[in-house]
């Protein structure tokens, strides 16, 4: 890529990043002047801060990866920046103080981006280890089952505490899982693509490309046998049987993966109580609503009460929701800023998603398209699962809304995703090496 492309798109990335520290710093004035009547009186130190986070992250994408997209990182910062001031509009309501640890972890997460293009030179790199970071993402999987650090919360083991320190290990073995899956499919996509069967108009591929599938399949019965966490369960299996779809463009692995989804979630509903109580809430909060059905029952007031336009940031009661700060954080959105607002942040999902796969497009190798591929279908499933919990489209799974929720976990992968994003696409911004004679 020539350098006046690549100072341009350097300086609409700076732009738009300017724009979203206005918009953080806007909606923060907003809840402080609904609580007090006055502007906060931090608010010139906190715009400081997030300027100065958003002017490192952008020097060292400057440096680190020339020529990449120029709207992944402002879109991820603007979403960052509207979770910490909802969660800080929270601990109004609720008196508690989570806003100044989701700070912490947001300067954390900046230094794990930073850290991720420094170490990431190259993303093929990834690729030689594949079986390594397949093994890293299982042993990260299994780490919440350990005695002593593994911890249960709201009946899921998914948690390591050591010395007052909660971490989810879970959400950096996404990442590995996300990498192995494909370089395996890269590899084997030729195989996996072949239709040797046919049934109807489906033409099939042999029986032992469903092996994959099935195994995948069985990790993630296991991840919600012995960890009860449905959220993680989905995600693993949803994962890679898009991502196959997307390395093959063959429909029968998604109608096996939607058989084996729907036979393994009857036996789960068959024999944990826990799953059944789920599924029971979320066809009748209703019927349970002083226990279970409470949350579920409080968002869709919350959102019928935001309508379109919302009640105004800090005028509502979004402290009524229990976990509103992780769960529910949407709903928090929809009671305060309406359809109107909650469409806004969708379209930031869209934005992330809709770029992510251009990226990917825009590969020359395979497995750098179905890294960015991968990636991306990571982070609308996360969205795509959340919001249909909140919303009642389906059940309950305790996935955090990806850059809004509160929780350290999450952001930080969240932010090594973006970074592996722009790795991949400064890769293939620059013009494909003329071939020798």
């Amino acid at each position: 890529m020539p350098p006046l492309d690549r100072r341009r798109r350097a300086n609409t990335e700076l732009g738009l990043l300017v724009l979203a520290v206005l918009i953080i710093l806007c909606a923060d004035a907003l809840v402080g002047l609904a609580q007090s009547a006055v502007l906060p009186t931090g608010m010139a130190t906190y715009g400081g801060a997030m300027a100065a986070l958003a002017l490192a992250a952008h020097l060292a994408r400057r440096r680190l990866a020339p020529g990449a997209d120029p709207l992944l990182l402002p879109v991820a910062f603007l979403l960052n920046g509207l979770g910490l001031v909802m969660v800080g509009r929270l601990d109004f309501a609720e008196a508690s103080s989570q806003a100044p640890a989701q700070t912490v972890w947001t300067v954390v997460a900046v230094v794990v981006f930073v850290g991720t293009l420094a170490v990431v030179r190259d993303y093929r790199v990834l690729d030689r280890y594949r079986y390594l970071l397949g093994a890293a993402a299982l042993a990260f999987l299994l780490m919440p089952l350990l005695p002593g650090i593994g911890v249960s919360v709201n009946g899921a083991r998914i948690w390591l505490r050591v010395a007052g320190f909660s971490f989810q290990p879970g959400e950096v073995a996404k990442l590995g899982l996300v990498a192995f899956f494909a370089s395996y499919l890269a590899e084997k996509r030729a195989l996996l693509t072949a239709a040797t069967n046919r049934f109807g108009p489906l033409h099939l591929p042999p029986a032992r490309a469903f092996g994959p599938v099935l195994a995948v399949w069985v990790v993630s019965l296991s991840v919600l046998v012995f960890q009860t966490d449905l959220g993680l369960s989905l995600l693993v299996f949803g994962l890679f049987v898009l991502t196959l779809y997307v390395a093959t463009g063959r429909p029968a692995y998604v109608l096996a993966g939607v058989a084996l989804f729907a036979g393994g979630a009857f036996a789960a509903w068959s024999v944990f109580a826990h799953v059944q109580a789920r599924v029971g809430t979320w066809l009748d909060p209703w019927a349970v609503y002083e226990g279970a059905g409470y949350q579920v029952a409080q968002s869709l007031f919350a959102l019928g009460t935001g309508g379109v336009f919302g009640v105004g940031l800090g005028q509502g009661r979004p402290d009524i929701i229990p976990e509103v700060g992780t769960d529910f954080i949407f709903a928090a959105f929809g009671e305060e800023l309406g359809l109107l607002g909650t469409t806004a942040l969708l379209l930031c999902y869209f934005l992330l998603v809709g770029r992510g796969f251009a990226i990917a497009a825009r590969c020359r190798d395979d497995f750098g398209q179905l890294l960015a591929a991968g990636l991306v279908i990571l982070l609308g499933l996360q969205v795509f699962v959340i919001l249909g919990g909140v919303t009642r489209l389906l059940p309950l799974t305790g996935l955090t809304l990806p850059f809004v929720s509160y929780g350290g976990s999450s952001l930080v992968a969240n932010y090594a995703l973006v970074a592996l994003l722009l790795r991949i696409s400064a890769a293939n911004a620059e013009p494909a090496p003329a071939r020798r004679p």
